[in-house]
Parts: structure tokens; sequence; C-alpha cells
């Protein structure tokens, strides 16, 4: 107990009124020394209810000081009381006439009491020893009655603090059960839901639902029934250049067959047309060359005359020339021509296919643009249903686990509940609770003094046949002088502390004093201490260098390990030899095995 609360217990033993109004904490700090204790235990020890002044004394007293009259103190006092012994000396004076007359009358009645002297003495042995056990006994009462009140007082502390705790835990469990237990109309407007699973899901649910509805009509909206065969007959093979020299494939598609006639009439046009437009611009050189030449020759007939053999020959040699150049011309229209031709009739549906593909491409993207939106759409109502449902089980898991702490919880009070009423079934045994004669030994079945003893004795302690309540009072007694060591030892080491601080704080003033020379900038132009900062800088450049090989080495071993398998063996055997010894045996042992078996099988 606190000294403050056993203060509070001891003015309420005496009777102070006003006891009950104050806090065992609020006097904690009245008895932090020895010598407060030691007077709280002399005050605990001595005062009691005689030395409590009573309310009529109080109001005499009060009536006294407010007549005025003067009040004696210390040595007045005394003088006061020599007077009054003055004063009853005359008085017995004056009764000494009254006394000779009483000596006459116990003369004669010092005959009847040397008659009951003889009685007197056979019963004085008895009525002493009866005394001196009778004076004995009123110790002990008073010791018992005195030891019984703390222990009450204790008692009583100990029951206000249960109680209260159990009112604490309570009001917990109270508050705990109605989170779990809210009703209907708890759960109303203008109510906090506390958990997750007390929330009404239906808002959410209609917003859910009102966007899937509106998500479907935009899909059969945006997904139009045979877009996906629009999409689909964007294939290559629909997209080829046409030869006209292949024959039309019969299993082909309709519209595909179309497309191919098509373009083959258009490169059929393109192939006339130019083959016209060829023999045209070569009719046109021709007659150009031919007006050109006869120029020509008619300008040379005008300057000069030329012979007839001359003339001869020179038309001779103009119609090989002739024939050569038609025979050159034929095979320019039978081969060179009608291919370069089909060529560039081929490469005339380019741009048709290109803007077809195009097309495609642009379908392509919007409805996989349409897609994606769709899909985002579906990805964050899943998103949202399961986080949902994840918030879900998280509290499922929270709320399970409360309801195995409150399970474990709910078995350890009935254990507690139980251990409590065999305690109280066994204390209520008379042979416990009610002695003919004082036992000092602990009854075995006082299971909570025996803890208490082995509590106190500790595990090195000797095991005892009989334990005594000598021995539990002189242990306590020894835990409280420990304790009382160890608080000396307390404050002496914070003693000894607090002046190691204040050396430390020297120390360094006289550091910085050494180091500053009473400046602001600090000054290390110390020889020895330059030539140790240098070295020290030497040692941290070699052991970088060290440290930079150590890597490059291990680098180039790792990467000698990787590659060969041998090493990574011979790497595992080692780890096995150095840390796992059993594990080798057994690796080796399979590898002598294995070629043990080769070498059979072979």
């Amino acid at each position: 107990m606190n000294c403050g609360n056993q203060f509070v217990e001891r003015l309420k033993a005496i009777g102070y009124p006003k006891a009950a109004e104050l806090n065992g904490e609020d006097f904690d700090w009245l008895f932090e020394t020895v010598e407060e204790r030691s007077f709280l235990e002399w005050f605990c020890g001595n005062v009691n209810e005689q030395h409590v002044l009573s309310e009529k004394e109080l109001q005499d007293f009060k009536t006294l000081l407010k007549s005025g009259k003067p009040i004696l103190e210390e040595k007045a006092l005394d003088e006061v009381l020599k007077t009054c012994k003055s004063l009853d000396s005359k008085a017995n004076s004056q009764q000494e006439g009254e006394l000779q007359k009483l000596e006459d009358e116990l003369q004669a009645l010092q005959k009847m009491k040397n008659l009951k002297i003889h009685r007197r003495n056979k019963l004085q042995m008895m009525a002493s020893s009866n005394s001196r056990m009778l004076q004995k006994l009123n110790d002990e009462a008073e010791e018992a009655v005195k030891t019984l009140k703390e222990k009450q007082g204790i008692l009583s502390m100990s029951n206000n603090n249960i109680n209260n705790e159990l009112q604490s835990i309570t009001e917990g469990v109270k508050k705990l059960t109605s989170f779990f237990t809210a009703s209907d109309s708890e759960q109303g407007i203008g109510s906090h839901p506390v958990f997750l699973s007390q929330l009404a899901l239906d808002k959410y649910l209609r917003q859910e639902e009102q966007s899937t509805a509106a998500l479907t009509a935009y899909t059969k909206k945006q997904f139009f029934q045979g877009i996906s065969e629009l999409v689909e007959s964007s294939k290559e093979e629909n997209f080829q250049l046409v030869d006209i020299s292949n024959s039309f494939i019969s299993d082909e598609h309709n519209e595909v067959r179309e497309d191919r006639c098509e373009m083959i009439r258009l490169q059929m046009a393109y192939v006339c047309a130019q083959h016209q437009l060829i023999q045209l611009k070569a009719n046109d050189l021709s007659m150009n060359s031919a007006l050109q030449w006869a120029d020509n020759t008619l300008q040379s007939l005008k300057n000069k005359i030329i012979g007839e053999e001359h003339l001869e020959t020179r038309i001779s040699s103009l119609n090989s020339e002739i024939s050569s150049i038609k025979k050159h011309l034929t095979q320019i229209n039978n081969e060179t021509l009608p291919a370069l031709v089909k060529e560039n009739a081929q490469l005339l549906n380019m741009p048709v296919v290109k803007g077809d593909f195009d097309l495609q491409i642009a379908r392509q993207d919007y409805y996989t643009s349409r897609q994606d939106r769709v899909c985002d759409q579906l990805i964050k109502q899943k998103a949202s249903f399961e986080f949902l449902q994840l918030a879900y089980e998280i509290e499922l898991k929270k709320h399970r686990d409360i309801h195995c702490q409150l399970e474990k919880l709910i078995q350890d009070l009935k254990q507690y509940s139980k251990a409590l009423e065999q305690r109280l079934e066994m204390m209520s045994d008379p042979l416990i609770s009610q002695h003919t004669f004082p036992r000092n030994t602990i009854d075995s079945r006082d299971d909570a003094s025996h803890r208490l003893y082995r509590l106190l004795e500790g595990e090195d302690q000797k095991q005892q046949l009989f334990r005594t309540h000598e021995g539990l009072e002189h242990e306590a007694q020894k835990l409280k002088q420990d304790t009382v060591s160890v608080q000396d030892q307390l404050a002496v080491s914070s003693q000894e502390q607090s002046l190691f601080l204040s050396n430390l704080d020297t120390d360094l003033d006289t550091l910085c004093d050494s180091l500053y020379c009473g400046g602001n900038q600090i000054l290390l132009s110390n020889q020895e201490l330059t030539e140790q900062f240098h070295q020290l800088e030497v040692h941290l450049n070699k052991l970088n260098q060290l440290i930079m090989d150590l890597l490059a080495d291990v680098k180039a071993k790792r990467k000698i390990l990787e590659t060969s398998s041998l090493l990574q063996l011979e790497r595992k055997l080692y780890v096995y030899f150095f840390k796992d010894e059993d594990h080798l045996k057994e690796v080796v042992e399979n590898v002598e095995h294995q070629s043990k078996a080769q070498t059979i099988g072979l």
C-alpha cells in the first residue's frame, strides 16, 4: 500500500470526520524520505481514538476562546498547580483532628485485618498467576485488534480498487457489447455506425445497377449486330495485288470476287489506255522525226547536189537500219512493254488497297477504343466490388479474432471464478477461519499464504517442512530492508552520476578552451594531430583500396563460379564441411554409391 493511502486509512480509523473526502495519492509526496516514513510508522502505530478530541471538547474550547479569558500554558500552568497543592496541604492540617479519631477506629479494625491476612495469602498466589495470564491475554488482544484493523484497512482498500477496476471493466464490456448488439432503431437516422457491416448497401447497389444498365445500353449502341463481321473482313488476303494472268478462285466469297473483278477491269482498262497512249506517242514521235529528217534532207539538197549512187547507198543503209529498228520495236512491243504495263497496272490498285486498309484501321481503332472504355468501366466496377469484399473479409477476420479473444477471456474468467469459489470455500472452513488456539504454522490448505511465502522466499531457498507466519513476516521485513537498501544505492548512484556529469562538463569546457583559445574559430594546428590525421587518412585509403580489390576478387570468383559447375559443387562441399558435416557425409556417400553403380554397370 502507498504511504498516502496508509496515512488516510489511519485517519479514517481514528475517526477523523473529513477523512472520507481525502485522496491517499495526494499525500505521497509527504513521505518520500526515510525519516518521514518512520514518522508515518510511529503515527500509525501509536495514535488511536483516545488522542482525538470530541465535538463537545472542541465546542468548550471554542467558547473559552470566545469568552476572552486568559489561557494558562506551560510555566504559568505549573505555578497554578503548585498553589493548588499548597491549598490542599492546609486543608489536610484542618482534618488532622478527624484523622486521629479515625486512627482509633483503625486500631479496632486491625484485628479484623489480621484475621483475613491468612486467607489473603492463600488467594494471593492464584490472583497473581491469573493477573499475569490476564495481562498477557490483554496484550495479545490489543495486538490482534491492531493488526485486525490494519488488515481490514488494507482489505478495504484492495476491495475498493478491485471494485473500481471491475466497474471500469463492466463499462467497457457494455460499450463493446453495444457495438455488436445495436438494435435497428439505434442504427437509424442520426446514428453513427461503427462497423462496415452495419452500413446499408442499397445506395451502392442502386448506383451499380444504374451504371450496369447504362454500360449495357452503351455497349448495344456501339457494338451493333454485324460489327464483328465488318471488323473480321479486314484481313490481309482480301487486299492483295491482282494478277491479270491468274484465273479466278472458285471458293472465294462473292464480295471478294466482285472486288477482284472490279480491280481486274480497272487494270485491263489501264493496260488498253497505256497501249493506245504508247502507240500514239510512238506515231507522234515517228512523224516528228520523219518531218525533221525530211527538212534536214531538203536543206542538204539545196546546199549541194548528191549523186544518185551515193543516194542509193544511203537509202540501202537506212533501209537496213529501219529493219533492225523495226525488229527492236517488235521486241519491245511484244516483250518489254507488256511486262512494264502489266506491272504498272498491278500497282494501280495500291491507293485503293491503302484506302481500304486505312478505313479498316480506323474502324479497328474506333472498335478497340470503345472496347477499352467498356473494359475500364467494368474494371472499375469489379475493383470497387473486390475492394468492398476485401473490406468485409478484413472486418470478418477482425471479428473472428475478437470473438476468439472474448471466448478465451470468458474461459479465463470461468477458471478464475472457480478458483475464487474454491478459495472462499477453503477460507470458510472452520478449521481455518476459527481457531480455538492461535497457530503459528501456515495451514497446508492456505494456498495464498504458501504462494506469497514462495514469492518472498525466492527459488534458491531450501524447501521447508513447515512454514510459519513468523517466517513470512521475517521475509517481508527482509524484502522491505532490501528495498530500502536498493533505494539508498539508487540515491548514491544518482549522486555519483551527477558528480560524473559535472566533471564531464568541466572537462568539456577545458577542451573547448584548448581548441578555440578564447576565439570563435577552432584551432587544429597541432603537429601531432595533423600527423595522426594524415596517417589515419592513409590507412583509410589503403582500407578502401583493399575493399575495392576484395570486391573485384569476389566478383571475378562469382563469375568463375557461375560458369563452372565443378567449382559450384566444390563450394557446396566446403560449405557443408564447415556448417553441416552430417549432410556432407550423406553427399559423399551418395556420390560413392553412384560411382559404384556406374562401375558395376560398366
